[in-house]
């Protein structure tokens, strides 16, 4: 997983990626991604919504913290998944997370890498740098908050940044016993997605589906999530492992 899509943390209502036969079963105890109805068109989607009128404004003006595990799918452009992983979201509010992730066999070796111990990605960010490190190429990257995150879902759950100003919402009602809001980015070029939905169930947080600007879809379905546990600043912090190569200078 690249840098960028590693940042991700969704897909405006289109028709859902249909996985192949014969594809790996989701992780234990997380259902299969799944994504809501075929919405109506770009061209009839309802008016932008403020914030606090969609279940996501609440939702973030009650975060503290949050824990959870999750199962994450990739779909190319023709709906095909090309991707699996595993893994687990820490977020401390505001301005620190930590996005940890392993890659999960897909049947038939098609576009994924079979599961290995120490294999993956993490993100941290500790409210000064975001971290990101390749345990396969034993490779650290490093830049300040302010040079290295543009406007993703990551930030918008973190509080790194003034949501308000950063994207816009858009209530997009219910789909498959969840509520959706719709995230998209205010400006376009500074973003790492195209448009992202929240799927909620009575004010939790349950899914997230990322489009990308290369046409991917990234399916996340979080589990045993708790919100607003004691989080150790360990959690959100980080320190480059001995003898891995590091890129970049981090903001004291």
């Amino acid at each position: 997983m690249m840098f960028a899509t590693a940042v991700l943390l969704v897909l405006p209502f289109a028709q859902p990626p249909q996985p192949a036969s014969g594809q790996a079963a989701p992780a234990p105890g997380v259902s299969a991604p799944a994504a809501p109805a075929q919405p109506p068109d770009q061209g009839t989607r309802a008016p932008a919504t403020p914030l606090e009128a969609t279940p996501l404004g609440p939702y973030l003006d009650n975060l503290k913290t949050l824990r959870a595990s999750f199962l994450q799918t990739l779909a190319d452009p023709k709906g095909r998944e090309i991707d699996r992983a595993a893994g687990t979201l820490v977020v401390s509010r505001p301005g620190k997370f930590s996005w940890d992730i392993h890659p999960q066999p897909l049947a038939g070796g098609g576009g994924a890498t079979a599961a290995r111990a120490g294999a993956g990605q993490l993100m941290v960010c500790d409210g000064k740098n975001l971290w990101f490190y390749d345990r396969d190429l034993s490779q650290v990257t490093v830049k300040p908050v302010d040079a290295a995150l543009s406007a993703t879902p990551a930030m918008l759950l973190s509080g790194t940044v003034d949501v308000r100003k950063k994207f816009v919402f858009t209530d997009v009602g219910e789909r498959e016993g969840l509520t959706w809001v719709l995230v998209e980015p205010q400006g376009a070029a500074e973003a790492d997605f195209r448009s992202a939905l929240f799927g909620f169930d009575h004010g939790n947080l349950k899914r997230m589906i990322l489009e990308d600007k290369l046409d991917q879809t990234a399916t996340i379905v979080f589990d045993k999530v708790a919100r607003n546990a004691p989080v150790s600043a360990a959690e959100v912090s980080f320190t480059p492992p001995k003898g891995a190569d590091v890129i970049g200078t981090p903001r004291k």
